[in-house]
């Protein structure tokens, strides 16, 4: 039997459980992640996922000594917590009502040179979701004894240890001054400052699980339970630690969040939804961010990944998907998207795939991430043409493929042994390509868009 770290990885479309020897996956199960309806708004299904991480480490503990447990979560997701439970329902990010609070949370929210943070929609700013609670819900929210990341979340209920993270807490919360490396004015601002537990870091044990937990689930009584990361940040650390800086990742799935390590901050701008978020070892990172993964599936339906030549056909006919068709992220967010041109079934995916490739280019150009090497890293590191396109739109700089399906929970497993003694997997690095007219019609497109949400 092998001694294991076993991950708690909590997206936005699914939640999982994967056991790690260093960076070896033994073995992981998954199920989908569900948003019940409400009242008192549209929340995260709690309860399914903690009864499926239950069953799952009982599975896992019948072949593996599990020795660890570190969990990992999608970002704009807080809890509040009472004495042993919830306080109020997680709220679902997605949840639009918020916006009837606007005019009174516009008058606390920092200024954008203190939080680095731009004004999302619906949820997507933590510290607007605390608001909505406090005001909308007085009730429930006169119960919380503690407000805590979604990680950390998960980790108060594996150990009973209530923490703040700044990975998680500097994830374009409002909440957080990136620069100073402290909380923002918002925190006193709401009057929520004796609601934030102390900080701790991402890779802290906090203590052993519970032992009723262990008990039930067959694991030792001493596990130790770590504070937990953002999980974009988990994408990210095994690059901190494996390769010098400037370097861009892009963590692709439901989001992609663009991941600039060595960049200046200067031409971060809120209309572009470019931001900084904040590593592991609470240094502020460049980031951009649009909702790819979901505007991939709109626009290409159940088409798959494209080839190259697909990708030509499209270029050539001058057909275009133009931004956005999520509704959330990037700097078109409020304008809604149109496809130009017609476009045949079979080439949706090569619209989709281009789309992606140049919304990303897009918002390098505006980061400023113009040297330095681009890894990609989930869903769309195993879209070749995605992979391909992109390098021969940034000719200078190098693609990396890192196809790991399993690279954010393979990195937050790393927060147990850190920092970590082993060799970390280097990417595959994309060979460049030239596709004919992709030029042009990057041009053509970059025309097309530039009036919109200007």
């Amino acid at each position: 039997m092998s001694q294991t770290i076993a991950v708690l990885d909590i997206g936005k479309t699914n939640v999982k459980l994967a056991l790690f020897d260093h960076d070896r996956l033994l073995w992981e199960k998954s199920a989908p992640n569900r948003v019940l309806p409400g009242p008192p708004y549209p929340h995260e299904d709690v309860e399914s996922a903690w009864s499926f991480f239950l069953d799952a480490l009982r599975e896992a503990a019948r072949t593996h000594q599990i020795g660890a447990i570190v969990p990992t979560a999608h970002g704009a997701a807080g809890a509040l917590i009472g004495e042993s439970e919830l306080a109020a329902p997680v709220m679902d990010y997605e949840f639009t009502d918020v916006d009837a609070i606007e005019p009174d949370y516009a008058a606390l929210r920092p200024r954008f040179s203190e939080s680095l943070s731009p004004k999302l929609p619906a949820g997507l700013n933590l510290g607007r979701q605390l608001a909505y609670q406090k005001w909308r819900c007085p009730n429930l929210f006169a119960k919380a004894r503690h407000f805590v990341g979604y990680p950390q979340y998960w980790a108060w209920r594996l150990s009973g240890v209530a923490v703040s993270e700044v990975t998680t807490i500097g994830a374009h919360t409002d909440l957080w001054a990136p620069r100073q490396g402290h909380i923002s004015s918002l925190v006193e601002a709401l009057g929520v400052g004796h609601l934030l537990p102390p900080m701790r870091q991402a890779f802290d044990p906090l203590g052993p699980i519970k032992p009723d937990i262990a008990a039930g689930c067959g694991l030792a009584p001493d596990t130790p339970v770590f504070c937990g990361i953002h999980d974009s940040n988990a994408s990210l650390l095994p690059y901190l630690v494996s390769r010098r800086a400037p370097f861009t990742v892009l963590s692709t799935g439901t989001w992609v969040i663009l991941m600039s390590v060595g960049l200046s901050l200067d031409q971060l701008n809120p209309r572009d939804d470019t931001l900084a978020n904040v590593d592991a070892l609470g240094r502020p990172i460049a980031c951009g961010r649009f909702m790819g993964g979901r505007e991939y599936a709109m626009i290409a339906g159940s088409g798959g990944n494209a080839a190259l030549d697909a990708i030509e056909r499209v270029i050539a006919s001058g057909a275009m998907a133009l931004p956005c068709f999520s509704g959330q992220g990037g700097p078109y967010a409020a304008t809604k998207g149109v496809i130009r041109g017609d476009v045949a079934s079979r080439n949706r995916a090569a619209l989709a795939t281009l789309y992606c490739a140049l919304v990303s280019d897009l918002m390098l150009i505006r980061m400023g991430a113009t040297v330095g090497d681009l890894i990609i890293e989930g869903t769309f590191a195993g879209n070749l043409a995605f992979c391909q396109t992109l390098g021969a739109l940034r000719p200078t700089q190098r693609v990396f493929s890192a196809q790991d399906a399993a690279g954010t929970a393979r990195g937050a497993a790393m927060l147990a042994q850190w920092p970590p003694s082993y060799r970390i997997a280097e990417p595959d690095p994309v060979d460049p390509k030239s596709i004919v007219g992709l030029d042009s019609y990057r041009q053509a497109w970059m025309a097309a868009v530039d009036p919109i949400g200007r």
